[in-house]
């Protein structure tokens, strides 16, 4: 293939095309006909001798060569954007930018609260959009819609960009009036109490859970299956405020990352204790789109969330 010889609109054609799956949409997104970007896939299937995307009974689905493209044709088009947009300076001072930052309940009691307290300081005029996990997609971050995704990802698209934030272990709350509080704590102890449940990760709308699904209720209790063990839940929440509330109130443990659980260390009704079986630490981790990674106002975010993670980190290992 001779490259001085392809169009380069064709790459933006096929970029489109696998992100929305859709010939009359990927027209659409492109402010062109649906007969020319028909014309611009056949094109693209003589181009790289291969059908791309073909269609199926869920739709148009790219092939294996397509799906091996995307991450590159992604990037590249990226690189090429941010090379040919003006370069502009940053200037947190001043700047009255907007971010749209998806993010966990677990990251916005912890992390996101030093992040303020910074802002305050060096950017007294930005705005922080804060969006659940269940109010965006994958394809939202992809487009840049939304600046950055935190929260603890099992999976995450090639095509993003992303940096582990740290690593945190898990902390038992009990309520300081609950028996097991100055009692014994072991596994056996914990597993006759009853307990709350909290987590949410990834994107998209939730959906409800069933107890007897234990390979879907996350960490805690993925560990507890390999023992042949299983814990009485009575409460599922999707807030860390909440689980903490319960906890400290009612007869129940919530386990949850200990930088969560530390939000009560100086409450005096409440007794935080580590977990009777071993937890792996989870990774809270921040991923944002290609599109923006060498904008200058994202690169300054991104670091100053990086410090804001450091600085707490430090402060907790004191």
């Amino acid at each position: 293939m001779n490259i001085a010889k392809v169009d380069l609109n064709l790459l933006v054609y096929l970029d489109v095309l696998l992100r929305e799956g859709s010939v009359t949409r990927a027209a659409n997104q492109l402010s062109i006909t649906q007969p020319a970007m028909s014309n611009g896939l056949k094109r693209l299937r003589d181009l790289f001798k291969d059908p791309l995307l073909v269609r199926t009974s869920d739709g148009m689905t790219p092939t294996k060569r397509a799906l091996e493209l995307q991450p590159v044709i992604r990037d590249v088009l990226s690189r090429l954007e941010s090379s040919i947009q003006p370069e502009t300076d940053f200037d947190p001072a001043t700047s009255k930018r907007t971010f749209r930052i998806m993010t966990s309940d677990y990251a916005e009691s912890t992390l996101l609260l030093g992040l303020l307290s910074e802002l305050a300081i060096q950017a007294p005029n930005i705005t922080l959009d804060l969006i659940t996990p269940s109010d965006v997609t994958f394809h939202d971050v992809e487009q840049g819609k939304v600046d950055m995704a935190i929260n603890r990802f099992e999976e995450l698209p090639l095509s993003f960009h992303q940096k582990v934030i740290w690593y945190d272990t898990f902390s038992c709350v009990l309520s300081a009036e609950n028996p097991m509080a100055a009692g014994q704590f072991d596994l056996d102890s914990y597993l006759s109490a009853s307990h709350v449940w909290v987590s949410k990760t990834g994107f998209g709308v939730g959906v409800g859970i069933d107890p007897n699904e234990v390979q879907k209720l996350g960490w805690v209790d993925a560990e507890l299956t390999k023992l042949g063990k299983q814990r009485d839940i009575r409460v599922f929440t999707r807030h860390y405020h909440a689980a903490l509330q319960i906890a400290k109130t009612q007869n129940l443990i919530a386990t949850l990352p200990t930088k969560a659980a530390r939000l009560f260390i100086d409450d005096p009704q409440v007794v935080l204790k580590a977990p009777p079986f071993d937890i792996p630490p989870i990774a809270l981790k921040m991923a944002w789109s290609a599109l923006l990674h060498h904008d200058a106002g994202h690169i300054w975010l991104r670091r100053l969330i990086s410090d804001v993670a450091e600085q707490m980190n430090h402060s907790a290992n004191k």
